[in-house]
């Protein structure tokens, strides 16, 4: 009988005690003892954009929040209490906001969606679809180059809205940091785009 999928992912748990975690044992020993993430990572919650994998990155690298289509809401405690633990008890100074390519979530911004917390979820990334509409209508681009046009968008967008935070206002009023960058991940190549990069400064245009 084929094995079910939780217990691959139990066969895969032994795999990685035995590959990693045990060569790598003082690693492993010195992270259990206290966190010290150098980036704080804001995602989509999509299954293909796995933020360790496809940056190359050990556990206690990356201090991470994922939702759909990588939003930052004013309203929303749960990112808001990310970044204060993040920025002011973790220390980080780098902030990724990164989006990626095919995103379920993106094409429900452009076509429209009926359920209810998802409608209303994603009627924050408005702006980017103003946005991308007048591009779009402008260049005249097809449906899927206008996705990838909205995908970029919603990066900055959700970057502008970071920056709107009190927190991180006036951690800018005060200084450069965080850095805030704005990647876009290409899931059909594994290629990261740089959109917005935070070490030019905090006044690099998004």
């Amino acid at each position: 009988m084929a094995k079910h999928t939780i217990d691959h992912l139990l066969s895969g748990n032994v795999k990685f005690r035995a590959d990693e975690f045990e060569p790598h044992a003082s690693y492993y020993q010195s992270i259990a003892q206290r966190q010290t993430p150098k980036v704080l990572w804001i995602g989509c919650s999509d299954s293909r954009v796995s933020e360790d994998v496809i940056t190359g990155s050990k556990p206690g690298t990356m201090f991470v929040h994922r939702n759909v289509a990588n939003i930052i809401a004013f309203n929303d405690v749960n990112v808001a209490s990310i970044i204060e633990y993040g920025v002011v008890h973790l220390r980080i100074e780098d902030i990724i906001v990164c989006g990626h390519t095919r995103c379920g979530g993106i094409a429900a911004i452009e076509d429209g969606v009926h359920e209810n917390y998802i409608a209303d979820w994603l009627c924050i990334a408005s702006g980017a679809k103003e946005r991308a509409d007048k591009i779009a209508k402008e260049q005249k681009l097809s449906r899927e180059q206008k996705l990838e046009v909205l995908t970029a968008e919603n990066v900055k967008l959700q970057i502008k809205h970071l920056r709107s935070l009190a927190l991180i206002r006036n951690m800018h009023a005060a200084g450069p940091l965080p850095r805030i960058h704005g990647w876009l991940y290409r899931v059909e190549t594994g290629k990261i785009d740089v959109l917005v990069d935070g070490r030019a400064g905090r006044e690099t245009a998004a």
